[in-house]
């Protein structure tokens, strides 16, 4: 398993990530007519949903693969374990979308696109090493950076400087 040593996070949030899944709607709109889609789970499962409502796609599937393990210093810092397929679906993908959250290292993204090699695998976000796996995204960040979804991080309220609050870290 090799460590990924990551220079900086990124925090996407609710709003942010609605208004990404909308823009590859309509990119997607252009391209279809589609089947249904595909979503990889986890990651994919909230931008699948986003997609299938704007384009009104009530076929919706999952291909269960795994590949990340937390590692021991917090969520930031991950280590890649063996990419294990636990569900697959059938056929090769012809005429359906493939969603997913992000493409990073496309340890993921190649099993997917192997298993349904015909599918219009498209991703919001994706990193250099895994972007040319993919056919379409919508923002792409370095290797370097890690990047939280709202699903991965909590929001409290901040007590006012002026009230005892402290900055939790600086610019």
């Amino acid at each position: 398993m090799a460590r990924i040593s990551y220079e900086d996070e990124i925090i996407i949030s609710w709003v942010e990530m609605h208004r990404d899944a909308r823009y590859l709607s309509e990119i997607l709109h252009q391209k279809g007519p589609w089947k249904g889609i595909i979503a990889v789970t986890r990651g994919g499962l909230v931008p699948a949903a986003l997609v299938a409502r704007e384009l009104d796609i009530r076929l919706v599937d999952t291909i269960c693969v795994t590949s990340y393990d937390a590692g021991e210093a917090g969520a930031a810092a991950k280590v890649q374990g063996e990419a294990k397929v636990l569900k697959s679906v059938p056929g090769d993908g012809d005429g359906f979308l493939l969603i997913d959250d992000l493409v990073d290292t496309g340890r993921t993204a190649r099993i997917v696109r192997q298993l349904l090699p015909k599918a219009y695998f498209a991703t919001l976000y994706a990193k250099p090493i895994g972007r040319s796996i993919i056919d379409l995204c919508i923002k792409e960040f370095k290797q370097e950076k890690w990047i939280h979804f709202p699903w991965d991080i909590e929001y409290r309220f901040a007590t006012p400087i002026k009230e005892g609050g402290r900055v939790s870290s600086g610019p």
